[in-house]
């Protein structure tokens, strides 16, 4: 005692008082053989206003250590005064000695608030950390991890913590990197948690109760492994009949045999897995005359078996006893959800429920219950379980729960089991995919919860079902809507509308032959504005006009600040050069170097030529992607526009649009600009040309300087004008269309079909030819709207393309994979051969001929020309001209000469 007020009064935990209570003060033994010291504080107690915040819960304290294989246990040093007594509240601890009258100034033992306020105080210092990599009872902390490399983080991250908040921690009582430690007197280890065997000793040398308050500590004290021990409260009913105070205490052989049988079960206490929320749990139940009984489970991802995670049974009460077969199977479900509520409402995966009475899956779809029935599927809906039918044969652990009460009215007549009449089964009409579905229910019976009248479909089965359901000649590839109804008219299993949904979006034939019709994705991405007319110009070709002057094709040029256009007539097409030599004389030596040319990816301007050209003159070359013209969208409107004009002034005579293309070119350039809100005229050259002799004076200037400063005055002006039309168009554009998926280089994407080249046969129509090809994988992410492919030699366009032009590979393991191309054959002489499907189309090449050729196993974009030499199989020309009979080269043989393969 004297070391202690010494050593308190020097460290400042108490002071000498005056104030008028006076708690008693005595010593208790610690383990480690030191001295606690206790402070009476129970009329304190009694008057206090309690902390109501919570403590951990024992049962849900280890449910994080499901995949812990370290561990580290901490215990703080004099934890309770590491909290300061508020000031003007320190005479309220004060305690009496007989060295004299003191009072605390930091938390004492004893205090009714002192564990919550401290709780409080521990999980505020550490409250990132708890349930992540750390658990906390008042001053014991555990810390687990899945790997020593990252235990040891975690263990400098908290001691860090403690140490800045001033917190010690007791070294001799520590364990460090363990992999097995008690803690809260249980024993943790990898995966699971077993009683303390020094816990389990101190109930087995427990002298027998001579009155009910000695009965009532060794049942207090042996509750502590209750959650270890299968039937409990089953063995020990006969002790718990005697707490009852209605009666006298009196020790009976029945107490005896309990009290003994109690405790050889705590030497034979099994251990529980850790509870892990994600794997699907499995709940047990079974009622008997007597009581219910129910386990909770798991199986183990090592040996695939399962473990008992947690037990429950208790007894009937007399209301309950009355109850008929079906309701007390029912009440044994109803106990086991309110007893693991905790770990099954909102579990990740549907738990299954396990019972031995056939005819009790009828209450989640009666559409008549009794009040108490009713009560009991309202509190169903919250949770996600499939109630399965398990015999009595192999529901073997909730079936002894249930049967240790002893019964009380052993002669009562039991309640049969509804059974179906065999005479009223007549006869199955089985069809093959029925067939494999009865087989597969060999190892994964029907949980009995479906549907009237339908299968229920194993795992196993499933992708064969599904593909009977939507690629068979029956179904014909629908959507998921009329896929789901299909299959649901005859089967059945837990989330089908998302399995089909995954099927469906997974399956080749209908991501290959299926247009889309989802809006366009890829929103809008303007071009940069320019600052100045003609330092940003857009080019394109308008063709197949009528012969005019020995003209038949107009060059396009479009400046895309001011909206000016040149039109300027051609004979054909030109090449590369002169093109250049177009720009030189149109726009360069009319309005200066223009910055950057915006064109498709015509030949003219994906030559070396164009490219060296317009780097010569330190202009950038900006192509639009592969098939979206609407990236070179201004020089579109110009043809447009061009278009309509020369059809409206050459209506009587179409050849005559070449006299006609200085007007148009003039009437556009003098019409204001939607975007600018002037004319490009005015635009490019600061006025708008008169017509009239009158309009002279309203364009005069007084000076050349005055001139410029307009001009700049309406550039800014127009500028200004574009942007806002910019984003409004932007915004317009994007209603119509949806952010693009997040592409990724080495994806796989299928691709629109609709403008390539592909090769067809002389009979095919286009309307039956795959609406995507692919899948091709992504080779790199251009910008936010264009990706680079991975295409095939034979495909010869631009591997660029807009993000709307393509759409995601999806794989699904219910889905068959896509076919791969298969590899060439190898001949005995080495030279590869490929099989042939057949012979689309014959075409006349130099003195001979060529034959369209479709590959086994490629697609339509692998499709190629071929010379008869390379076609080993003469019966190939056969079939071809027996269905083309005027096809040309019907004489031509085929004969293998050797050189460039052989193909058959």
């Amino acid at each position: 005692m004297r070391n202690y007020i010494t050593e308190s009064l020097a460290y400042g935990i108490i002071r000498p008082s005056s104030s008028p209570l006076a708690a008693g003060f005595f010593f208790v033994a610690k383990k480690d053989g030191g001295l606690r010291p206790c402070i009476d504080f129970r009329k304190l107690n009694n008057i206090t206003v309690k902390n109501k915040y919570p403590l951990p819960l024992m049962s849900s304290t280890f449910e994080p250590l499901t995949h812990a294989q370290v561990f580290t246990k901490l215990d703080l040093r004099n934890a309770y005064h590491l909290v300061r007594i508020r000031k003007g509240d320190e005479w309220k601890t004060a305690f009496n000695t007989h060295l004299g009258h003191f009072e605390y100034l930091v938390m004492p033992f004893g205090l009714s608030n002192a564990p919550a306020v401290f709780q409080e105080l521990v999980n505020d210092v550490l409250r990132d950390m708890i349930n992540v990599f750390v658990v906390v009872y008042l001053d014991d902390i555990l810390i687990f991890s899945r790997t020593m490399e990252e235990h040891h983080q975690h263990v400098r991250l908290v001691l860090q913590r403690l140490l800045e908040n001033r917190l010690f921690i007791k070294a001799e009582k520590c364990v460090f990197h363990s992999a097995s430690v008690g803690y809260l007197g249980y024993i943790v280890e990898e995966g699971r948690v077993r009683a303390d065997p020094a816990k389990i000793q101190a109930v087995v040398e427990w002298p027998r109760p001579t009155d009910r308050t000695q009965l009532c500590r060794f049942l207090g004290f042996a509750g502590f492994i209750r959650r270890f021990i299968k039937g409990f409260s089953q063995v020990a009913a006969p002790l718990s009949a005697l707490t009852s105070t209605s009666r006298p205490f009196a020790w009976t052989p029945e107490a005896e045999t309990a009290f003994s049988a109690l405790k050889d079960r705590f030497t034979t206490a099994l251990v529980l897995a850790h509870p892990d929320p994600a794997r699907q749990f499995i709940v047990e139940v079974d009622a008997s005359d007597a009581g219910i009984g129910a386990v909770l489970s798991q199986r183990s991802e090592a040996d695939q078996k399962i473990h008992p995670c947690a037990y429950f049974s208790r007894r009937f009460d007399p209301a309950e006893r009355n109850y008929d077969v079906g309701n007390r199977e029912l009440l044994a479900v109803y106990g086991a959800l309110v007893e693991w509520r905790h770990w099954l409402e909102g579990a990740k995966h549907p738990f299954l429920v396990w019972s031995d009475h056939k005819n009790l899956t009828y209450v989640r779809t009666a559409k008549r219950l009794n009040p108490r029935q009713g009560r009991w599927a309202l509190f169903f809906s919250r949770f996600d379980f499939t109630l399965t039918f398990r015999p009595g044969s192999k529901n073997i652990r909730a079936d002894a729960l249930s049967r240790q009460f002893p019964e009380e009215f052993p002669g009562a007549p039991r309640d049969p089991d509804t059974i179906v009449p065999p005479a009223r089964v007549i006869g199955v009409i089985s069809w093959p995919i029925e067939t494999a579905v009865e087989q597969a229910q060999r190892d994964e019976p029907d949980p009995g919860n479906g549907p009237q009248g339908r299968m229920f479909v194993p795992s196993s089965v499933r992708p064969q079902v599904l593909e009977w359901g939507h690629s068979s000649c029956f179904a014909c590839h629908p959507g998921v809507r009329r896929t789901a109804e299909f299959v649901q008219r005859r089967f059945w299993w837990p989330n089908l509308q998302e399995d089909v949904r995954e099927f469906v979006g997974a399956c080749t034939v209908c991501a290959r032959s299926k247009a889309s019709h989802r809006s366009p994705a890829g929103l809008l991405h303007p071009l940069p504005v320019p600052s100045r007319p003609w330092s940003h110009v857009a080019l394109d070709f308008v063709t197949g006009l009528p012969v005019s002057q020995g003209n038949d094709t107009i060059l396009t040029i479009v400046d895309r600040f001011s909206k000016g256009v040149h039109f300027v007539a051609l004979p054909k097409l030109p090449s590369a050069a002169e093109t250049a030599e177009l720009l030189v004389s149109h726009v360069v030596r009319l309005h200066g170097i223009p910055l950057d040319v915006v064109s498709d990816r015509g030949p003219q301007f994906t030559s070396r030529v164009w490219q060296a050209f317009c780097k010569g003159i330190g202009a950038t070359v900006s192509l639009s992607s592969g098939y979206h013209p609407q990236s070179n969208g201004q020089a579109e409107r110009a043809n447009q526009a061009l278009e309509a004009a020369l059809r409206c002034v050459t209506t009587s005579n179409p050849a005559s649009w070449s006299k006609f293309l200085p007007w148009v070119e003039y009437s556009l350039n003098a019409m204001e600009s939607s975007a600018t809100g002037m004319s490009p005229f005015q635009c490019f050259l600061g006025y708008q040309p008169p017509l009239f002799p009158q309009q002279e004076l309203e364009i005069a200037v007084p000076s050349t300087r005055a001139h410029l400063r307009r001009c700049r005055r309406i550039w800014k002006t127009a500028r200004k004008a574009i942007l806002r039309a910019t984003e409004q168009s932007r915004r317009s554009a994007n209603r119509r269309r949806r952010p693009a998926p997040a592409y990724r280089p080495g994806q796989k994407v299928w691709l629109l079909a609709r403008d390539l080249p592909l090769q067809t046969s002389q009979t095919s129509s286009r309307k039956l030819n795959p609406r995507y090809i692919g899948p091709y994988t992504i080779c790199s992410i251009v910008n936010p709207s264009a990706v680079r492919l991975d295409l095939p030699a034979a495909l010869k366009v631009h591997p660029v393309f807009h993000v709307s032009l393509i759409k995601p590979f999806s794989t699904s393991p219910l889905s068959p994979p896509a076919p791969t191309p298969p590899p060439p054959q190898v001949l005995s002489d080495g030279e590869p051969v490929w099989s042939v499907n057949k012979l689309l189309a014959v075409r006349r090449r130099g003195r001979g001929f060529q034959y369209l050729v479709d590959w086994v196993g490629y697609g339509p974009e692998d499709r190629s020309w071929v010379p008869p030499s390379y076609l080993a199989d003469p019966s190939l020309l056969e079939d071809f001209y027996r269905e083309h009979p005027d096809a040309p080269g019907r004489s031509s043989g085929a004969s293998h000469k050797g050189g460039g393969g052989v193909l058959l």
